[in-house]
């Protein structure tokens, strides 16, 4: 029999299982084809991890993956569940949820708040309402402790690293949550930003990434230059149609509104990075 070959995971996969603390066990929900759970384990990273779906399928192919490992198929579980239903809590540290969008999520950590905050650290990856879902992490207390951004076939896939107030993990992580709130990463003296109001920064963060914002992450700057693009041309459609109708002239005044707040957005993350 040959070697086992090592799992390679996509740039996306890669950056959800970078965020894994070494050491922690691991529960993934949604899991799909399990994977990450494989890699982790794989790696070493892991020590063990259970792979939880609530579709039937996805589950089986993930057993299969997993059962073609032998030297890891004994440290990773599955198990059929709708969130967290047929999850105990203690048996995991790190709580994956990636793949779904952000509405799903919030329900998932609602459903059964003890369950949830047994789990030490978080690692997300929503695909849909990403600003609703990050007022939410905010509104409930989490702490967003890390970001990345990638581009995959054209699409961007942001990624988190959240963790609760009650998990001490030094006043490192709290400092940088503090610089986000300030845009420590922007000079003051930028103008626009200014003139802009603390209410409008929680929403820029919870919009783009408080952490991606302090980064100057290079991939929310050219996810920007591409939402600058799409409203300019939605401008122009509305422009051709004319702008006068009550509803087309308020769609109007909120793409414009949208199309400034990137704009100035560029403005604080090009600003002493010698960026066009």
């Amino acid at each position: 029999m040959g070697a086992e070959r090592t799992i390679v995971l996509s740039d996306r996969m890669s950056a959800v299982a970078a965020f894994v603390t070494a050491g922690n066990r691991v529960c993934d929900v949604g899991c799909d084809h399990a994977w990450i759970p494989l890699y982790l384990v794989q790696q070493g990273i892991s020590p063990g991890a259970l792979a939880m779906d609530v579709r039937e399928g996805p589950l089986k192919q993930a057993q299969e993956h997993i059962a073609e490992y032998i030297t890891v198929q004994e440290k990773i579980k599955t198990r059929l569940s709708d969130g967290l239903s047929a999850y105990h809590a203690g048996e995991a540290d790190c709580l994956i949820c990636a793949g779904m969008g952000g509405r799903l999520m919030m329900r998932i950590l609602e459903e059964d708040r003890e369950k949830t905050a047994s789990f030490r650290e978080f690692v997300f990856a929503p695909q849909s309402e990403i600003q609703q879902f990050r007022a939410y992490l905010r509104e409930r207390g989490y702490l967003i402790a890390d970001e990345n951004m990638i581009e995959e076939d054209g699409k961007f896939y942001p990624v988190m690293r959240a963790v609760t107030e009650k998990v001490q993990e030094g006043q490192e992580i709290r400092e940088k949550e503090k610089k986000s709130r300030e845009y420590g990463g922007f000079d003051k003296s930028v103008t626009s930003w200014e003139s802009m109001d603390a209410a409008w920064h929680i929403k820029m963060e919870d919009r783009y990434g408080p952490i991606l914002l302090r980064k100057k992450h290079p991939v929310l700057y050219r996810y920007l230059e591409r939402e600058r693009r799409i409203c300019k041309e939605v401008l122009a459609q509305i422009d051709a149609q004319g702008s006068t109708d009550g509803r087309r002239s308020a769609r109007y005044q909120e793409i414009e509104t949208q199309m400034q707040d990137c704009e100035r957005i560029m403005e604080g993350m090009r600003y002493g990075n010698d960026q066009d």
